[in-house]
């Protein structure tokens, strides 16, 4: 999740305006007032329940905001944490039960899931109940994920991010990074993909390979699920949900041929978006749009505020809306109409198949101005064009005001009270705005002004940063700390994340940059101060405070060969601008090929692992990784007796491949009654379960990792034996193959196949002998 405040206070400040939408399409405002929201569903009785980041989990009921929350969390809101998820009961009549995903305050911090008993529209008193308890988080706040949604086979999904660790993706040691399934009640499900092959709570994996599987959906009907994957540096993800894939982070982004990895059906570049945030499947019981919109996928993009829609049919994206404010999620009603959630104007709005007629989608707000300041007033409307706008006051129309704002440029007392609104026509009807109220008072607005920290300061990860200010006003003189509001946005490109949530009281305070999280050069902190008088205005200033910043390179020697930084894949060599402080994980790459040549990792020169963790230095540095050639393949020991004993020849055989027919498979060993050892290592291609094969005649004996999978060590004809395994990437595993003929016709291949990619004969690339 990419979330921004793009106003100060939205309860204040937030302006609510129109998407832009396809002809014959018009939205309305269903409620506002819901600073910080992150997610909302449908109850199955039609109710919409909207989760706000802090903790609240609001109802709107007929077309209403309910005043009382269902529930109040006390959630850890920091960064992207907070109430993140919501979804009911498939039976809700008969199980009224709300789920919910947020993240705790106890120590350690960690996300859990909970489900609380609906009594009408608030939740039974101590009805909590722990239905699953996630890893502990690290200092980083980003990517948490917090989608639930119940699938047609009645379990339960849950999204979780990596939290800014992308090793956590690739294993099965922990649930970030993951698709999880679970029964309503908490169980795991027996037929999860990784039950046999994961331990303990780890069961729930249903799928893995993720970075922040922000939103997800399943289609009403066919049951087929879609993941949006927020992205890093380049691509945002559509990805089939399939039981068991492993969808490629950190090594792959976008889309992908790499074996072991499921390549998404769409991405879409940072040219045009930065976090896919919302994506819902139009298939309702009964469809208000044109036909030609069933079965489509629509999703949204946070920064760049639009809904785009997805045809599975002809894997083509086409527009839909724009000029949203940061939508986060997106709903198909049980009215058939499109709703989403804009964080950044804190409301919800409904998306429907209009009439050509006007139709005002914002009306004027009222205003307090100081005598002699401008006042502006608003009014969207939607509708066939062209459309024609005259504002009125006190119900006369203002000649000349006949566009969709209109300034009144020097008010006076006189003005104070006045009544100003709008008609909106076109050829097909009219529309009157709401009315809104003019104040003109003879106070004049405070001055803010950020003393602390200067202008050009700098900071370091890990370092606090202190911030203070003043707030002077001509009629109250040096306002106090009441009349004081903070807020910490941390920027990244054309986005922004929550450093510190607004709140009020002290004239000053302070923040620490984590260590950990966005590891981007292009980011900085925007500290923002507003200021109120007793009178009700208000002023506001903010403060920019720049990283301090060095040049990591990365070498390898030889040169050319591939290393990670955060788990993705870089070449050397290769140079990063990095914030001083920050923790940046290097990796080697072990073993890998270069121009038909196996290396090994040896060592790093600042003597860290293979993988390890550094701090961001204060000045340019160089980091390189040594390698040694090896040798790939198998070491094959050839026996002249049956029972591996007698006469032996040792060479190193690239694959396991062998059809020796009634010949000898080796010079110096008879063509019967003989036998071969292969020993040496295998590197998987992703962390997954692997499948492996024997096709022999006669006996053999498979080990991998000193598991003893394939033991069929008898007379026999051609024959296939099998046996599973859970190997994590970015490890080598021992491998052991024993193989005897007494019958003549001797054959004997090694295969593997796993969820990403079909059986075939492990490939020399894949083994060493040493």
């Amino acid at each position: 999740m990419r979330p921004s405040l793009a106003g100060f206070l939205l309860a204040c400040s937030a302006t609510l305006s129109a998407a832009t939408l396809p002809s014959g399409f018009s939205e309305s405002l269903v409620a506002s007032g819901l600073p910080s929201p992150t997610a909302m569903a449908f109850s199955p009785d039609g109710r919409l329940f909207v989760c706000q980041q802090t903790g609240s989990l609001r109802v709107i009921k007929n077309g209403s905001l309910l005043a009382t929350p269902f529930v109040t969390l006390t959630v850890d809101s920091a960064g992207e944490r907070g109430l993140l998820g919501v979804t009911f009961h498939p039976d809700f009549v008969s199980n009224p039960y709300v789920y919910v995903y947020y993240t705790v305050t106890s120590s350690p911090r960690h996300n859990r899931v909970s489900r609380f008993f609906a009594s009408g529209d608030v939740a039974l008193a101590g009805s909590e109940t722990v239905i699953l308890e996630l890893n502990d988080l690290s200092g980083a706040t980003n990517h948490n994920g917090g989608a639930l949604h119940f699938g047609a086979d009645g379990k339960l999904y849950i999204a979780a991010g990596e939290n800014a660790d992308s090793a956590n993706s690739q294993t099965l040691a922990n649930l970030l990074g993951k698709i999880l399934r679970l029964n309503p009640d908490g169980t795991i499900p027996l037929d999860n993909p990784f039950y046999n092959t994961a331990s303990g709570g780890n069961r729930a994996i249903w799928a893995l390979g993720l970075r922040n599987p922000f939103t997800f959906d399943f289609q009403p009907g066919a049951g087929r699920m879609f993941i949006n994957d927020v992205g890093q540096s380049s691509w945002e993800e559509i990805n089939d949900g399939v039981a068991g894939s492993n969808y490629g982070w950190p090594a792959t982004e976008g889309y992908t041929s790499t074996p072991g990895y499921r390549s998404p059906l769409h991405a879409y570049g940072h040219d045009s978006g930065c976090a896919i945030t919302g994506g819902t499947f139009y298939n309702p019981t009964t469809p208000q749009f044109p036909s030609a919109y069933t079965g489509k996928y629509f999703f949204s993009d946070f920064c760049s505020g639009w809904i785009r829609q997805y045809d599975p049919a002809s894997n083509t994206a086409t527009g839909f809306a724009t000029g949203i404010s940061s939508p986060v999620d997106l709903k198909v009603g049980p009215d058939g109409n499109l709703y989403y959630l804009a964080r950044g104007a804190g409301a919800v709005y409904r998306i429907f198949s209009a009439s050509q007629a006007p139709r005002i989608t914002t009306h004027p707000a009222s205003q307090t101005v100081p005598v002699g300041q401008p006042a502006t007033f608003s009014v969207t409307a939607s509708g066939s064009s062209p459309l024609s706008y005259q504002w009125q006051r006190n119900g006369s129309d203002l000649p000349g005001a006949t566009a969709a704002s209109y300034t009144l440029a020097s008010p006076t007392l006189v003005d104070s009270g006045a009544q100003f609104r709008c008609a909106v026509t076109n050829p097909y009807g009219s529309a009157t705005s709401n009315s809104a109220t003019l104040t003109v008072t003879t106070n004049t607005p405070p001055t803010a002004t950020i003393v602390t920290p200067a202008a050009g300061t700098l900071y370091t990860a890990g370092q606090p940063v202190a911030y203070s200010g003043t707030g002077v006003d001509a009629q109250d003189g040096n306002l106090g700390a009441a009349a004081f509001t903070w807020l910490v946005d941390f920027h990244h490109d054309t986005h922004t994340h929550p450093a510190v949530q607004p709140y009020s009281g002290p004239t000053g305070g302070s923040f620490t940059p984590p260590t950990v999280g966005e590891t981007s050069a292009n980011v900085w902190y925007r500290i923002h101060l507003t200021v109120r008088d007793a009178g009700g205005l208000t002023a506001s200033t903010y403060r920019d405070v720049l990283p301090r910043k060095a040049t990591i390179r990365l070498a390898s020697s030889p040169t050319g060969l591939r290393l990670t930084l955060e788990g993705q894949p870089v070449t050397a060599p290769y140079a990063v601008q990095s914030l001083t402080g920050m923790i940046r994980t290097l990796g080697a790459v072990s073993p890998q090929t270069l121009n038909g040549v196996t290396y090994e990792f040896v060592s790093w020169s600042d003597r860290g692992a293979a993988t390890h963790n550094i701090f961001s230095p204060a000045s340019d540095t160089i980091y390189a990784a040594a390698f040694r050639a090896l040798t790939t393949g198998l070491a094959a020991t050839y026996f002249n007796n049956k029972d591996l004993t007698g006469t032996s020849v040792s060479r190193i055989d690239s694959t396991v491949n062998f059809s020796f027919g009634i010949a000898a498979p080796a010079p110096g060993i008879g063509p019967d009654t003989y036998s071969v050892r292969w020993t040496g290592f295998i590197q998987p291609y992703s962390g997954q379960t692997y499948t492996f094969y024997t096709q022999s005649n006669d006996g053999v004996r498979l080990w991998v990792d000193g598991r003893l999978l394939i033991n069929n060590w008898t007379d026999h004809s051609f024959t296939e034996n099998s046996g599973q395994v859970t190997l994590e990437a970015s490890r080598r595993y021992s491998i052991r193959l024993e193989y005897y003929n007494n019958t003549g016709n001797g054959t004997i291949k090694l295969l593997w196949s796993s969820p990403a990619f079909p059986k075939q004969i492990i490939s020399t690339s894949r083994l060493a002998p040493q």
